[in-house]
């Protein structure tokens, strides 16, 4: 009997673990495809000479500025304020999040050619599904490799920052590299958390709902960070 009940509630965890990463993959897979659509249509020099220079054509807008910045507060928002937030609220901060991404995305298309964002794409799609399987199925405990990692994140974050007025593109190069590194092993690593996450049965349907999207949502953060790190080490210009 008790073996029977235990297979029982194998049989329940792996349900729930599945559709909780379906919902997760779900959210990713949204903000990847309305970020794709809107960088793929605004990614033109007409859209970027009118909204994000200034009116002299001399220099950024302030429409640039709240392009590139405002999605890091979103993201907080969404990261730190989940519970107390409604699942409508959140769902429209997150689309929020992904269009304003987009907006940002679509230099991309102004500066490397087509046939190479797309071949990066794929290639950042397979190095993201051989990390979330290593993640996922891996006995080690990736906490300590994550925490340090995330401190690297911060600190290429900052020096990413600096470089916009600095213009190095040997600290660019450099910063692209750590990306690379740092982007697939977190993806590890947050695999790894939202198995723990998908299997933990103290969490009632909305905090999982809710779990699934900010789950969505740092998926979606780390695929683009990886995805932009490759296309600058290895992309074609126009």
């Amino acid at each position: 009997m008790n073996n029977i009940k235990d297979y029982e509630g194998g049989n329940m965890t792996q349900i729930q673990t599945r559709e909780f990463f379906k919902q997760v993959y779900t959210y990713m897979a949204l903000a990847l495809g309305i970020s794709g659509v809107i960088a793929f249509y605004c990614g033109t020099p007409d859209f970027f000479a009118k909204y994000l220079l200034n009116s002299a054509g001399t220099g950024l807008s302030p429409i640039f500025w709240v392009i590139a910045f405002a999605p890091l507060g979103l993201g907080l928002v969404i990261q730190m304020a989940y519970l107390k937030l409604s699942m409508g609220a959140l769902t429209a901060l997150f689309v929020a999040y992904s269009v304003l991404m987009g907006l940002s995305l679509s230099s991309v298309f102004l500066i490397y050619s087509t046939g190479s964002i797309a071949s990066t794409f794929l290639i950042t799609a397979g190095a993201f599904a051989g990390m979330a399987i290593l993640g996922f199925t891996t006995k080690v405990d990736l906490t300590k490799m994550g925490s340090l990692l995330y401190m690297v994140f911060i600190g290429m974050f900052i020096a990413g920052i600096v470089n916009i007025w600095m213009k190095s593109d040997f600290m660019g190069y450099i910063i692209s590299i750590l990306g690379v590194f740092v982007f697939t092993g977190l993806i590890a690593y947050e695999m790894q958390n939202l198995k723990h996450i998908a299997q933990e049965p103290g969490f009632d349907g909305m905090t999982k709902q809710k779990l699934a999207l900010v789950g969505g949502l740092k998926l979606y953060i780390l695929f683009v960070n990886l995805f932009l790190s490759l296309l600058r080490l290895f992309g074609s210009r126009d």
